[in-house]
């Protein structure tokens, strides 16, 4: 009983501070994805995952990371240098059978210019006034994965996230949710499930209206109210087959189904009620020193000019190499140009040190 209080409470507060909405596109900064290696299989990586960016991905997979700490780093520029993609995360043991993580995301633009004194009293222009502002997105995520003999041994693990997003003094919000992973090996095969946002995260926004309600007014927009927004729990299962070639060579195929259930959206699969977004990916190495890296995924309808629809999709490829401790991620997406976002450059450092874990 006291659970559906609790629920209670917090529905009858969010309802009290203002509207709630649940678009279908919210955090979407969240849905990018971090990691170069990840990125050039096309996001493939649910299963597979065994470095600090399965904070991100499957925080189960922490627990195959074989070293004490790692340190993971991403740069990514998008839409020409305009927006800037970060990632930084730190993963520890706490004991032979359990794995902590941390994370930070942030996703922004820089320098946006704020032209509401553009004009002085006199109605001249004076460039002098413009005043500059960020709009960036931030996501705080706190990881703990434990190994479990159940089932013949399987990792479980959870994420609790807190995000951030700012658009300058105009408006800002705060949110929370739940991610649940896990990850298990049967032979050469690697199965993989992870549901974000399982509970709903929910986003308080707060606008500072009095600072665009005169601009707002004069060009007849609605002056935004503070609100919740939540973003809906999707499911990712993902499998991955290893197999080995001799002592040097190994080939990793990877396939992921993405299950949204926030009605029909533009992927392969759709329907009414869910739609489901596959990604496909490759990882070829020698002696799990150098690596090369091939993936699909983002499959959608387009319609042409001319009536004419046709089926899109975005190809990645990607290097990797690892050189003692350090381990050195390129991807680059759409290199082909076959989809309709356009191409990005992404690089991705870890850093493994200390002794080796305790098996």
């Amino acid at each position: 009983m006291r659970s559906l209080y609790l629920i209670f409470f917090v529905f009858f507060s969010f309802t009290v501070f203002g509207q709630i909405t649940a678009p279908k596109y919210s955090n979407e900064f969240l849905s990018i994805g971090v990691g170069a290696r990840a990125l050039g299989m096309s996001n493939s990586v649910v299963s597979n995952v065994s470095d600090g960016t399965a904070v991100y991905w499957n925080p189960a997979g922490l627990l195959s990371i074989p070293d004490k700490y790692e340190v993971n780093l991403m740069h990514a520029e998008y839409f020409a240098g305009i927006a800037n993609y970060d990632f930084l995360s730190f993963a520890m043991p706490i004991d032979t059978v359990s794995h902590l993580g941390f994370s930070i995301i942030r996703f922004g633009i820089d320098d946006i210019p704020d032209t509401r004194f553009l004009y002085d009293a006199n109605g001249s222009i004076n460039y002098d006034k413009i005043r500059f502002f960020s709009a960036a997105d931030y996501a705080f995520l706190f990881s703990y994965a434990r190994r479990l003999p159940i089932l013949g041994g399987i990792s479980l693990a959870g994420n609790f996230k807190v995000v951030h997003r700012s658009v300058g003094d105009f408006a800002s919000a705060w949110g929370f949710g739940l991610d649940v992973g896990a990850q298990k090996v049967i032979g050469s095969w690697q199965l993989g499930l992870m549901l974000r946002d399982i509970t709903g995260t929910f986003n308080a926004w707060s606008h500072n209206a009095s600072l665009v309600e005169d601009v707002y007014a004069l060009t007849g927009n609605i002056i935004p109210v503070s609100s919740i927004e939540v973003t809906l729990p999707r499911m990712i299962f993902g499998v991955t087959k290893n197999f080995e070639f001799g002592d040097r060579f190994g080939i990793l195929a990877a396939a992921d189904l993405e299950f949204t259930f926030d009605g029909k959206r533009n992927v392969a699969i759709k329907t009414d009620v869910f739609s489901i977004n596959p990604m496909v990916g490759v990882e070829m190495n020698y002696a799990k020193i150098a690596y090369v890296r091939l993936g699909a995924g983002r499959f959608q309808r387009v319609e042409g000019f001319r009536s004419n629809a046709y089926t899109s999709w975005q190809p990645n490829f990607g290097l990797g190499i690892k050189i003692k401790v350090l381990r050195i991620d390129y991807a680059m997406t759409d290199f082909s140009d076959s989809a309709e976002s356009l191409y990005s450059h992404v690089f991705s450092l870890a850093v493994r040190f200390n002794d080796k874990k305790d098996k």
